[in-house]
């Protein structure tokens, strides 16, 4: 699948929002992407974006779950 971390000791900055089930996703001319914050051992952080290969809603939503380990 998508291998979003190439650092093994990043912390994800996750903020999960119940009442919107797409927080972290995002579609960009059909296809859906995700996007997170990465906090890195040298105290310093990146943002992550990385597309889902996907135009289905419910496929991306899955993905996103698999990528951030919430599935």
């Amino acid at each position: 699948m998508i291998n979003a971390t190439e650092h093994a000791d990043a912390r994800r900055s996750l903020r999960i929002d119940e009442h919107n089930p797409l927080h972290h996703l995002w579609n960009n001319n059909g296809t859906w992407w995700v996007h997170f914050t990465e906090h890195l051992p040298d105290f310093t952080k990146r943002r992550v974006r990385r597309s889902l290969g996907t135009r289905d809603q419910e496929e991306a939503v899955r993905r996103r779950d698999a990528l951030l380990g919430r599935s």
